[in-house]
């Protein structure tokens, strides 16, 4: 049908791997947001964990759970008519059992309609990885600083500057990337590194804090948005500063509404 838009698949992922061009990557967690995002030309929404702190207002993504996840996976899905859609699977739902794994990669397909999964780790998740795969799901990786993993580490500093954990997270990008995964998020590690494994790797590099030679990029909307002024890593540019500007809007309405000056009898019926 001539004017049809044509999906984002890991496919064309692939294809702008091959000829270096940069691949766009954002969250989105609503019908809205996510409705300008593909607009905007994006092209992959991330249903991140990240709604656990952004939008519940948790102190990590641990406690968001599968159910939450399809629920906003679903409401950007009916907004993304062009860009790919990617869900992360929730703490809890893929760690230690690749049967369990699978049941809650499946159940995100058929009831958010997303056209991927995501989750976090390497060697240690390889099973489930493969089973996901093997049912014909696309698995997105991601290494480096995993938030799910956060009491782990003890923290939120870069990952992999130690050369026993830069070996580490090297052979589980191999590893990923031999087990099916379609493309791998590197988060918070030596911009080094990850030059260095979006040369090697066949699969696309999606950077967060991994400097600019991944073969794409990724921020948390809200972040980017300058909605959320409480987090302000060195990695983070800032595209606006909504938060002033919706907090503005609400202090007109609110001296309007006080001072009767709105509604106005032109808003108004007879």
């Amino acid at each position: 049908m001539e004017g049809k838009v044509k999906r984002i698949t890991t496919r064309t992922l692939a294809e702008m791997k091959a000829r270096h061009e940069p691949i766009t990557m954002l969250t989105a967690y609503d019908y809205t947001f996510a409705r300008l995002l593909d607009e905007a030309g994006i092209e992959v929404l991330l249903v991140g964990d990240s709604a656990s702190n952004v939008i519940a207002g948790h102190e990590t993504t641990l406690p968001i759970t599968l159910e939450q996840m399809i629920y906003h996976g679903s409401a950007v899905v009916r907004a993304a008519k062009r860009a790919m859609v990617v869900v992360d699977m929730p703490f809890g739902s893929y760690q230690g059992d690749s049967k369990a794994a699978l049941h809650a990669a499946i159940r995100i397909m058929k009831e958010s309609g997303a056209h991927a999964v995501k989750l976090e780790g390497g060697q240690a998740v390889l099973d489930s990885v493969r089973r996901i795969v093997s049912a014909g799901i696309p698995v997105m990786g991601h290494l480096g600083l995993t938030p799910q993993s956060i009491y782990q580490f003890g923290g939120y500093r870069v990952r992999a500057k130690d050369p026993a954990e830069a070996i580490k997270l090297r052979e589980d990008a191999r590893l990923l990337a031999e087990a099916g995964a379609f493309a791998l998020v590197l988060e918070k590690v030596p911009a080094r590194l990850a030059k260095d494994l979006s040369e090697h790797l066949p699969i696309p590099t999606i950077g967060i804090g991994a400097g600019p030679y991944c073969d794409g990029q990724v921020l948390v909307l809200h972040d980017m948005l300058g909605l959320n002024k409480d987090f302000s890593p060195r990695f983070l540019r800032r595209y606006a500063d909504l938060a002033e500007t919706v907090k503005a809007a609400c202090t007109r309405y609110f001296q309007d509404v006080k001072n009767r000056d709105f509604p106005s009898l032109e808003e108004s019926y007879e």
